[in-house]
């Protein structure tokens, strides 16, 4: 499973929807003047996404080599632009540049992608005579110019001009996931990965040229022979301006280092990293001396970076604190539990606003409070971190950055904290401040909630509600399209389950965009860095659950999906995140012809994958392949599925899935999408196909490892271990284990399997989760509760209060019923993480349905198919 990309970036374009930060839109105001420039005489134009492509007519461009990027700011984009528009013209040198200040903006941002920060103008030289000519006179011509350093490259001189070796035309091949990745060619004709890490890197056949020896050492030799005494230990985050680190100090002491990277990183106020990190220096001197307040030990610089080293607090986030103690994340708890939380959480709020309060009476304001910026050691203690926002009083306004959860509108000074403290205090009760960007008046009356469900006295909380309560001029720049209440209920006795799915579904099509070719229904951010077709994410998966759940077919729909998959060579050959699950629903719609090709073209990828999930693993392909094979009798499509067998069942064998270990100190990804129960899913359906005992054999062993990556909760449950908190849900998490676990207990007697299955599920009770969808929130709980139902009746009082707990986190999107997408700042329609999944989530609560989720119950016609008929015509052999 790859890391999520930061959403700020998403959040930029659309205050509905996350959406693309670099897309353009015909009324951009902030377009290049260049940008609509017709193509010189003797040159074509051309676009690519955010890029203006510029090439003569006459020009064969290379497949590879070294390349140009020029760097440069938002305030000087159309200047760098013009000028090395004037150059490349003249030497007749292919080039391309983005297309506005606003998508410059976009790439600059704290959160934006490391690896393209920066890079605002590429040219293509034919050799490197060319190349260097080319650098040679662009760094003449921008001298003087400031840009930021491009990670990905390397710098000529100390201006903007920076060379790097890689791919000019888009070619692919099979990454070490075993999705398609940007390639190069090596000399015997092999396509190997691009690197494109935020680091400069040169392919292993490739000398770089005598005249970049200079600038490789100039680069080997940054900060070579600077005083700087601390040595870092570990990355602890990093972003677009620069890393954060573990650090010790030539003396043993221990230290917290916040690098900051000149012109990168920008707010929403134009600042970047760097004079936001010299701020923060400025301010922690002000406050030296307050408890809780980090000591200041210094500021360095080395070559062109800034570090500001600080006193390394005891504890741990209060974010991490929650999710550690919080009750109603617990199952059963009771109220004695409650009230006991509840003083703690009283203690925690107090101390914090009595820090603030001291940072107040020296005259700043810390500006950008939140849990992730407060640390709780054992004993309650609290301290602060990251003061990049904290300023004199009478310059506090909203600072450019900060957690929209508990940001206000219109405040200054003291203000500012003061919001953020009623917001703090009645978060620690019920977790769901980040509504409050796409409902303004959520968070007061989450206040409400936690009075009620924390048994605290009528009015307790009456000061933060007055404070969160948001005034007309916040009202007043919500969206129109969330602005009119759901017609259908949710927060009553007995809500109308029929309705609530017709306008969870209504819902969905009034938010498809059939004219856009990268998606159709907006989803989570992961569907800009994979594509808007796939299952978890895309089209695919959406259409389905509409199907699926008795919303409907749209051909209309089916077409944008079929011709958004047709040219695409960048699918990975996944169930939920490429071509095998697009091909799925292909096929169950009746695109049987384009199902094959996109099976069969990914074939390649396949044999070279070493992923075992479900997700976008060898277990989904696997599942499909047979899946197909029963459906249609392909003895070719059979053969595939058994040979993905063969290497599911050596990885069960030895115990070995590079893909379900995380990262040291981040615990498993055990569960049903990217754990062992994927793969025990796989030979559950095998043995209906073959009757072999070995593979229900195969099935609880898979399970049993799983299990192992679980650790006992102290309310009993049993629950994945995810390194700093236990995980319950359906992807990653003990709920996904369970609901494979259940259907072995149906064909194999197992002791183990039988013992842990009652703790597995209890893992799936909590009244209270951050978040709603089906991969790692609500849905997935219920939905699992409501699949094993019929065999564990005792979980019925479970699925009615999920149910009755929907409401919490529910919205409304042009009066019909939404649900917010992860982190909760966009409305979400996809199936892991939006409404689609709500909808499969209701079939499986209110009709007990087990296949709420492809292959999660047996197909009818999957039972003992020994003989298969001969293969269809149009079905290749590959595999």
């Amino acid at each position: 499973m790859t890391s999520r990309p930061q959403p700020e970036a998403y959040c930029q374009a659309d205050p509905v929807f996350y959406d693309s930060g670099t897309r353009h839109s015909p009324d951009d105001a902030s377009v290049f003047d260049l940008t609509s420039v017709p193509a010189p005489d003797g040159w074509r134009r051309s676009e690519r996404g955010v890029w203006v492509v510029h090439t003569p007519q006459s020009y064969r461009m290379p497949q590879q080599g070294w390349k140009i990027h020029v760097s440069g700011l938002p305030d000087n984009a159309r200047q760098v632009i013009g000028l090395c528009w004037d150059y490349c013209v003249a030497q007749g040198l292919p080039f391309k540049f983005l297309r506005s200040r606003n998508v410059v903006t976009t790439h600059s941002l704290k959160y934006a992608p490391r690896s393209a920060s920066g890079k605002i103008v590429t040219v293509y030289p034919r050799d490197e005579r060319q190349l260097r000519e080319a650098a040679e006179a662009l760094a003449e011509l921008l001298d003087g110019i400031p840009g930021p350093y491009i990670l990905t490259d390397l710098r000529w001189g100390e201006g903007p001009v920076h060379i790097r070796y890689g791919g000019f035309v888009d070619r692919y091949c099979t990454g070490a996931d075993g999705a398609p990745v940007h390639a190069v060619e090596r000399p015997d004709g092999t396509l190997v990965p691009d690197d494109r890490r935020p680091v400069f890197t040169v392919p292993d056949w490739v000398e770089p040229p005598d005249f970049l020896t200079p600038h490789l050492d100039a680069r080997r030799a940054a900060g070579a022979g600077q005083d700087f005494p601390y040595r870092v230990e570990s990355a602890l985050h990093f972003s677009n301006g620069g890393g954060v680190y573990r650090a010790r100090h030539h003396d043993g002491r221990s230290a917290v280092l916040k690098e900051a990277r000149p012109h990168a990183g920008f707010d929403g106020r134009g600042l970047d990293a760097v004079t936001r990190l010299e701020r923060e220096h400025a301010s922690l001197k002000s406050l030296a001396g307050i408890p809780g307040v980090p000591e200041l030990y210094g500021y360095h610089r080395v070559w062109e970076h800034h570090f500001l080293a600080v006193q390394h607090m005891p504890g741990d986030t209060l974010q991490t604190w929650v999710a550690r103690h919080y009750p109603l994340t617990k199952a059963d708890p009771s109220e004695e539990q409650l009230a006991a939380y509840a003083r703690r959480a009283e203690v925690i709020t107090d101390r914090v606003t009595q820090l603030i309060e001291a940072v107040h009476a020296r005259g700043f304001v810390f500006g950008d409070l939140h849990p992730s910026n407060i640390l709780v050691d054992d004993q309650d203690q609290v301290s602060l971190v990251d003061f990049e926002l904290s300023v004199p009083t009478a310059q506090a306004e909203r600072l450019g950055l900060g957690n929209p959860g508990f940001s206000g509108t219109n405040l200054t000074g003291p203000d500012i904290d003061r919001y953020a403290l009623a917001a703090l205090r009645v978060w620690l009760l019920l977790p769901l401040t980040a509504l409050a960007e796409l409902d303004p008046g959520r968070t007061a009356s989450c206040a409400d909630l936690a009075e009620r469900r924390f048994g605290l006295a009528p009015g307790s909380l009456d000061a933060a509600r007055r404070t969160l309560t948001p005034g007309a001029d916040r009202l007043a720049k919500v969206p129109a399209s969330l602005r009119r209440p759901a017609a259908v209920l949710l927060d009553i006795p007995e809500p109308d389950w029929t309705a609530v799915r017709k306008s969870l579904a209504s819902a969905i099509l009034l938010s498809a965009a059939p004219e856009r070719d990268d998606r159709l229904f907006p989803g989570d951010v992961r569907q800009f860095h994979t594509n808007g077709s796939n299952f978890a994410h895309g089209a695919a998966g959406v259409l389905w659950a509409l199907q699926t759940t008795g919303a409907g077919r749209y051909p209309e729909h089916e077409d944008w999906l079929i011709r958004s998959v047709r040219d695409d060579r960048a699918l990975a050959p996944g169930f939920f995140d490429g071509a095998h699950g697009i091909a799925f629903v292909l096929d169950r719609f009746g695109h049987r012809d384009e199902a094959l090709r996109m099976m069969d073209g990914a074939g390649s990828a396949v044999a070279g994958m070493d992923d075992i999930s479900l997700y976008r693993g060898l277990a989904g392909i696997g599942l499909n392949l047979l899946d197909f094979a029963v459906r249609t009798g392909s003895a070719d499509h059979q053969r595939r599925a058994l040979d993905v067998g063969e290497r599911l069942a050596d990885a069960v064998e030895r115990g070995v899935a590079a893909n379900v270990a995380a990262a040291p100190g981040h615990g498993s990804r055990a569960g049903l999408l990217h754990g062992w129960s994927g793969v025990a899913l796989y030979f559950l359906r095998l043995h209906g196909v073959t009757g072999d005992a070995a593979h229900l054999d195969l099935a609880v062993r898979a399970l049993h490892r799983d299990i192992d990556l679980c650790v006992e909760s102290p309310d009993g449950s049993l629950q994945v271990d995810g390194g700093f908190r236990t995980l319950p849900y359906l992807a990653v998490g003990s709920a996904g284990i369970a609901v494979v676990a259940a259907e072995a207990l149906d064909h194999r007697a197992d002791e183990r399997l039988a013992g842990s299955l009652p703790a597995l599920l209890r893992a799936a009770r909590p009244e209270f989760t951050i978040e709603p969808h089906l991969f790692a929130g609500r849905a997935g709980l219920l939905a699992v509760l409501g699949a094993v139902s019929g065999r564990h009746p005792d979980v019925g009082p479970y699925v009615e209060q999920h149910l009755s707990r929907l409401h919490w986190h529910a919205l409304s999107y042009e009066g019909q019923l939404a649900f917010p997408g992860e982190q909760m700042r966009r409305l979400s329609m996809d199936l892991a993480t939006g409404n689609a999944g709500m909808l499969l989530a209701l079939s499986a609560a209110v009709d007990g349905r087990r296949d709420f989720l492809p292959f999660l119950a047996p197909d009818a016609g999957s039972v003992r198919t020994a003989h298969p008929k001969a293969p269809d015509s149009r079905e290749t052999s590959g595999t």
